[in-house]
Order: structure tokens, then sequence, then C-alpha cells
């Protein structure tokens, strides 16, 4: 079998697999967030934290309590780390310096995941499991918990409730991410991840010296890494190490847990908003986002352009063997396309246009099918800009789901879509105009396109790298952590404001003039606006990195 052909039966299992769960999936998170009864472990935590389940909130209160939370969340998470040589299973590492442990906090408290230090020798197991992983659950909760609120906003009317944060966090939390992270964790260590609380083993290897190999309770959290988009490893090689990624189903299974939430939050919407057909038209518009990415990303990497990976008759630089070049192509569109930001395989070292593609896929918004969450309301905000221009179009007023789209609605709409490409931008320049661009080893082209691909993915929330350029000084800490701090709550508070206005309005019934939102068209032109949004922001910047190193 060639790689192409694995390659193919790769990308289509998953496909299968991603159409199967997605009604039964579905329908089981619509029911954990439309329910109304509480578990006797929810009470308690709703007692113990002071809330009254049953009281619902304005968009304000909303959006309050997840700032409160995540601010909380990140000065836990500083402190944890700061202090981490008094903790038990410290494994006698020091505490993290202040700039890194304020990165720390930031990435992983806004779903990035971006890590600017080696894993299994700088945190102790404690803080990998009572901080990190614990942030993998909360973050990924929130973002879904943001993108139910906004959906009530379409569902409700006359209106300015939207849920309850805290009930919404804690029946994610506990009934959504925990039970498949357990029978997750249970199939990594089947297939050979580590899971344990061993502070190493020192063995000798075959030429005689010795080496410590490092354990701890990695299948724990890396299921929850990429069930909710997170991507942060436990080890620095990330998904490329054997003990995080051992064989080549257990690369399937991390694709597939990456993929499962973001592709099924669309049957949530359809559900919530009482039109199964609006969710098929949502998961349309990511998949054929996603698929073409996939392809494209696939047929750049396994042309191998260039002298050496024409000769050697593949691109193999930075790609794990077990892997080949094909799962380690798809694993990279599925990270990106995402805001999981986990590697398999070193995109730095990708050709030029293959590099490339995980960038572009982070400029889309990471909207196909994007994070836990924030994939599903970027999304709808790019669908409500298409409606807007549509009724430019045609000179009426634009509607969504019943609901009028009017300057109100347009600016949060507009303001959430310009806060990602400004952070980008003027983070690139602000790296090159204080000299903070050096690499280590590209200049030219490259060595922009390192510093382009660090922006963008902190400023979409992604995690990942190319990894030529050291990050971790006091002015990338910072930097990144602004970005990620600014790229993640700023659009949550304007998709909280759109959600608030749109549940206020009265429901306007459909007429002649309405466009419908569920039928070929309206996908064909909200991949349009996608694209074209991302072409015109970011291409002027592409044409200087990743397209003048390939052309």
């Amino acid at each position: 079998m060639t790689m192409t052909t694995a390659g193919v039966i790769f990308v289509l299992t998953l496909v299968a697999a991603l159409v199967a769960v997605y009604k039964p999936f579905g329908d089981y998170m619509f029911r954990v967030v439309s329910g109304t009864r509480q578990s006797r472990v929810e009470r308690g935590i709703y007692r113990l934290v002071g809330v009254n389940p049953a009281a619902e909130q304005t968009w304000g209160v909303y959006a309050r309590s997840v700032l409160a939370f995540s601010a909380i969340s990140l000065l836990f998470l500083y402190l944890l780390q700061r202090v981490q040589n008094h903790l038990w299973l410290s494994l006698g590492f020091d505490p993290v310096v202040p700039h890194g442990a304020w990165n720390t906090a930031v990435s992983f408290v806004a779903n990035t995941n971006w890590q600017s230090y080696s894993g299994e020798s700088t945190m102790g197991h404690l803080v990998q499991m009572a901080g990190l992983a614990v942030q993998n659950f909360v973050s990924a909760a929130v973002g879904i918990a943001v993108a139910v609120a906004l959906v009530r906003g379409f569902a409700r009317s006359r209106t300015g409730q939207l849920g309850n944060f805290w009930v919404d966090l804690t029946r994610i939390t506990l009934r959504i991410l925990l039970p498949v992270a357990v029978l997750g964790a249970i199939a990594f260590m089947i297939g050979g991840a580590v899971q344990n609380l061993s502070a190493g083993t020192d063995v000798t290897t075959l030429t005689g010296g010795t080496q410590t190999i490092t354990g701890g309770p990695v299948a724990s959290q890396e299921v929850i890494k990429l069930l909710g988009t997170n991507g942060g490893g436990f080890y620095n090689a990330n998904s490329a190490h054997p003990f995080e990624n051992p064989t080549t189903w257990t690369n399937w299974l991390q694709i597939f847990l990456i993929l499962l939430i973001p592709f099924s939050l669309p049957r949530v919407f359809g559900r919530m908003v009482g039109q199964n057909r609006q969710g098929y038209a949502i998961a349309a518009v990511m998949g054929i986002l996603a698929f073409a990415s996939v392809v494209i990303t696939n047929v750049f990497e396994l042309a191998g352009h260039g002298t050496v990976p024409q000769a050697v008759g593949a691109a193999l630089e930075g790609k794990e063997v077990r892997f080949d070049v094909s799962n380690s192509a798809t694993f990279a569109a599925a990270t990106t396309l995402t805001s999981t930001g986990a590697v398999n395989s070193f995109h730095d070292s990708f050709t030029p246009l293959g590099g490339m593609m995980p960038m572009f896929n982070m400029m889309l918004g990471e909207v196909a099918p994007g994070g836990t969450g924030s994939g599903m309301y970027g999304l709808l905000i790019l669908a409500v800009i298409t409606v807007f221009v549509a009724g430019l179009m045609v000179g009426r007023t634009p509607e969504y789901l019943g609901k009028k789209i009017g300057s109100r609605e347009i600016k949060f709409a507009s303001l959430y879509f310009l806060i990602t490409p400004i952070l980008v931008l003027v983070g690139t320049a602000a790296a090159f105009a204080t000299g903070n661009n050096s690499t280590a080893l590209n200049v030219g082209p490259h060595g922009l396109s390192e510093v382009l691909y660090a922006f963008t993915s902190a400023s979409n929330n992604n995690g990942s790298a190319f990894g030529g350029i050291t990050v971790n000084t006091t002015w990338w800490d910072t930097a990144l952590g602004l970005c990620m701090l600014l790229g993640r709550f700023l659009p949550i508070i304007f998709v909280l404001a759109l959600a608030g206005s749109l549940a206020r309005q009265a429901p306007t019934p459909a007429s002649e003039g309405t466009l419908p939102t569920h039928r070929p068209l309206f996908i064909g032109m909200v991949v349009g606006v996608t694209v074209v949004l991302v072409a015109l922001t970011f291409l002027p910047a592409l044409a200087l990195g990743p397209l003048a190193e390939g052309l």
C-alpha cells in the first residue's frame, strides 16, 4: 500500500467516524446543556460556591462570570508554578520564572496551551495535574458555555436571559468532558501511553551510556489535551513522543478526539433553534473548509517540492516515521483547523507551502471546525456577516433565524472579526521594530514566517509554533501572553453582547425576501466570505513569508 493510499483511507475513516457520532453525541450534548435536573454532585458544587442554579443571567452578568472565573484561574495557576518547589511531586524542579509562569498561566486559561518550556524538565507532576490538566477541562468548558449562550440568543425572544454560566460550566465539565476523558485515557493506556507518578527510570543505552526515561500522568492529560482542543503536551515533543502517542491507531484516535466536539456542536445548535437543517448547514461549511485544507496540506507535503525532498521521494524532515508524511499532514491540518495546537510533526520543517497551510487554517479564525465552542460561535459570527452582506446586495434588512441583523449586531460581529488580525499584524510588526525577530537558524521569508506564525498561533488561541524561533524571553512571553489574553476574552465579550442583543428581539416572520440559510447557496456564501475576508486581511503578510519562500 502506498503512502498516498494509506493517507486517503486514514482520512475517509475519520470522516465516517465523525458522521457516525454527529447525531448521537450532538443529541447528548444538547440534553446536557438544555436539561433542568441537577445531580447530587452538581448541587454540592453550587452550594459550595454560593450559586443559585435556577437563576439565569443577562449577557453582562454572564460575561463578568466568565472573566472572574478565568482571572481566578490565571492567578491560581501562576502561583502554583511559582511555588512548585515546595509542593509534593515537584521532582526537584525550581519555581518557574515569573515571565514564564505568566505566559503559561495565560496560555492554559485561554485554551491556547502555547508552551515556551520543556514540560518534562520544567513542571512537576502536581503542577501538571492540578494546574495544567484542570485548565484543560475548564477552559474548554468555558468555550462551549459561551457558544451555548450565543445559540440561546438566537433561540430566545423578548428576554435578556442567556442561562447561568456556573451551571453551564459545571454540567459541561462533569457530563461531557470528564466521561469521554476517562474512556479516552483508558484507550491511550491500552495503546501504550504512560500513566504513573514516577520521577523517571534510569536505563542503559545501546552505546553503554545512561538515560533517564521520564514518567508521569501522561495518558490522563493527553486525552483532555485533545478533546478540549487544548494542545499542551506533557513532553516537549508533544504528540510526536511515543509516550504520548504510541501507535498509528492512537494517532487516529487523537485526531478523532480533536474533531469530536467541534463537529458535533452544530447538531446542538440545530436542536436548540428547533431546525436541524440549520445545524447541517453549519456542519457543511465546517466540513468543506476542513476537507479542502486536509487535501491541500497533504498535496503540498506529498509533492515534496525542493531538491532534497525530491531526491529522497518525500518531505520527511521533521516527521515522525511511525506516522509518515500523510498522517503528519492530516494531523497538522486538524490541529490548526481547531484551536488545539498539538503536533505530531514539526511545522517549521514542512515544505514552504505545506507550512503555510497550518498558518492559513489559523487565520481563518479556526472555524473549520474550530475549538471547543470557539469554532461554533466564530462560525455563527461569520454567518451573521454573510447574511448582512447578502442583505446589502438585495436591499433588504438582513435576517438570520428570525432575528434582524441591524447596526448594533453587525458592530459586535465586526469587532469580533477585527480583533485577531490587529493582534497578529501589530504583534508581528512590534517584534521586528523592537529587534525581537531574531531566529536560531532562519532569516528572510522563513524567518518572517516564524514570527508571523507565533503571533497567529497566540492570537487565535492555537498554541502550535514554527520551532526555529526562541520565544522563552521576557519580551516574547509578555507579548504573546497579551495576545493570548486579548485574543481569547475580547471576542467572548462581543459574542455575549451579540447574544444579549439577539435574545431581546421579537421574532421576525420569514417572508419571500428572507434568505434561506440552510441551502447550498448560503453554505457557499459563508465559505466564500470566510476565505475572502482572510485573503484580504492576511495575503500581504503571507506573500512576504511562505508564498515568497515557496515560489
